[in-house]
């Protein structure tokens, strides 16, 4: 008797569980519901699709393992994704100052276009296992209580029931799964939702010549002023284009959708440098607004008695802020869960989808707090407000990147844990208490830190733009950040 996998979604969650099951049942059908392209091309079904995502270095390194014989970071390359040092690569300011960069080789993020990356990996899973994907929409799963058997589907031939061994759901933010389960008689789902009102704004630009190997650079939101948050960001991404995402929170951080006025914002960011690199840069696209933002979680691990046979993973058990670049990689390591629990004890082993449930929760637990220990300190935050908890954790988080602007040792620390190589425990090892206790062992840098050939680059950019009217220039068009 053959086995088969359902997954519902063909998103990233969706396509890299369908690669772990693919390893141990004969069928695994991928239901999706949008047309999805034949290319690198936006799709209706990410609301967040257009704006800036990061691979981080844990989700790549969980995506090599679960489609092994591809080498994923050498498939995202070749389709035109870039690859960035956090330690060399990157001009960050944060909220307590610019991150120096060092020489040190320290882990690697992947940047491209939400588009490119889907298609990449989708790619990938298609041409290497059994998967297939077919149009249709669930509507609910199969089975009781104990077990889910299946999933009913209205699909453009009809509706139908899709029995299965093992179903994931990877639908995403907008996963019925709570619904879903309680018509077979699971409840007491506890839901959180930390809201901060986060609005991002993007644009593409064509990367001006020269430029082509200038740092991502990163103006952070500070949520410690009292003010709502502001941040900007410029992206390399494929095709020699720069992703400019802007952020900001409600009560008058929101960034704005005209041209003019979005780069007014850019300029007005705690440092212009976004707005300095793209004031004389050509547009290639017009602004993208999207306003699906919050922090949302379900605990699904949490649930008291839970059924064999089904997991919900990626951003159908939670999703994050995106300023904080975790969705992809929460995701990539939630199907790394499934795939080492299925390699373990097959897919009819008892109590598999408990075990993958709350394994998955750990990395998922990691990025929430991340997240809403920051987001809960803006002005205006729906569903959040600090706690005796999150002071103390805010109090020495902060002090871990104050002392990272100017030490090794602490800024080795933050990248494993933003990096998603390591959980927060590793700001704890000896060697990073060490560090943050002794504090920055370097002056804390007056500018972005770069170096001379950057600032020729800078300087010819806003010599270019006629930069003498913009904020942070010389009447010679000289950047005094140089």
């Amino acid at each position: 008797m053959s086995r088969r996998a359902v997954v519902i979604g063909a998103g990233l969650a969706g396509m890299l569980a369908a690669a772990a099951l693919s390893t141990v049942v004969d069928e695994v059908i991928v239901l999706e519901r949008d047309d999805l392209p034949d290319g690198p091309e936006h799709r209706k079904g990410l609301p967040q699709g257009r704006h800036a995502h990061l691979l981080m270095a844990g989700g790549l390194a969980a995506m090599e393992d679960l489609v092994p014989g591809v080498g994923m970071r050498k498939h995202l390359l070749a389709a035109g994704a870039q690859e960035i040092s956090l330690s060399s690569g990157m001009l960050a300011l944060t909220p307590e100052g610019w991150l120096r960069r060092w020489r040190h080789e320290g882990p690697r993020m992947m940047t491209s276009s939400r588009a490119l990356l889907d298609w990449a990996v989708r790619d990938a899973v298609l041409a290497n296992t059994g998967v297939l994907v077919r149009k249709g929409r669930a509507m609910a799963l199969t089975g009781d209580a104990r077990r889910v058997t299946g999933v009913r589907v209205t699909a453009p031939d009809g509706d139908e029931v899709i029995d299965a061994e093992f179903v994931v759901d990877a639908s995403g933010r907008g996963s019925r799964v709570v619904n879903w389960l309680a018509e077979l008689g699971v409840s007491g789902v506890r839901e959180k939702t930390v809201d901060a009102g986060l609005v991002n704004a993007t644009r593409i630009y064509r990367t001006p010549e020269g430029a082509g190997r200038f740092p991502l650079t990163v103006i952070q939101a500070n949520p410690y002023q009292g003010l709502p948050g502001r941040s900007g960001m410029v992206l390399p991404i494929e095709g020699d284009r720069w992703m400019v995402s802007l952020a900001g929170t409600r009560g008058g951080g929101e960034p704005p959708s005209d041209p003019d006025g979005f780069l007014r914002y850019t300029l007005d960011l705690p440092h212009p440098l976004v707005g300095q690199l793209i004031s004389g840069a050509e547009p290639l696209t017009d602004i993208h607004v999207s306003r699906s933002t919050s922090n949302q979680r379900r605990y699904l691990e949490k649930v008291r008695e839970w059924p064999e046979g089904f997991v919900a993973l990626g951003d159908a058990l939670a999703t994050f802020n995106p300023a904080y670049g975790q969705g992809m990689s929460v995701a990539a390591l939630g199907a790394q869960v499934l795939s080492r629990e299925l390699r373990q004890g097959g897919v009819g082993s008892a109590g598999l989808a408990r075990r993958v449930q709350r394994k998955a929760a750990s990395s998922v637990e990691a990025a929430w707090t991340m997240a809403v220990s920051q987001d809960v300190w803006f002005p205006g935050t729906r569903g959040g407000a600090p706690t005796v908890a999150d002071r103390l954790v805010t109090r020495f988080t902060r002090r871990v990147i104050r002392t990272a602007t100017g030490s090794y040792g602490a800024a080795s620390a933050l990248w494993d844990v933003t990096g998603l190589t390591a959980g927060p425990e590793r700001l704890l090892r000896p060697s990073a208490l060490l560090a943050t206790l002794n504090g920055p062992s370097l002056p804390a840098a007056a500018g972005p830190p770069l170096t001379r050939a950057e600032r020729g680059v800078l300087r010819d950019l806003v010599r270019s733009s006629g930069g003498s009217a913009l904020p942070g220039v010389e009447p010679d068009g000289t950047p005094t950040c140089s």
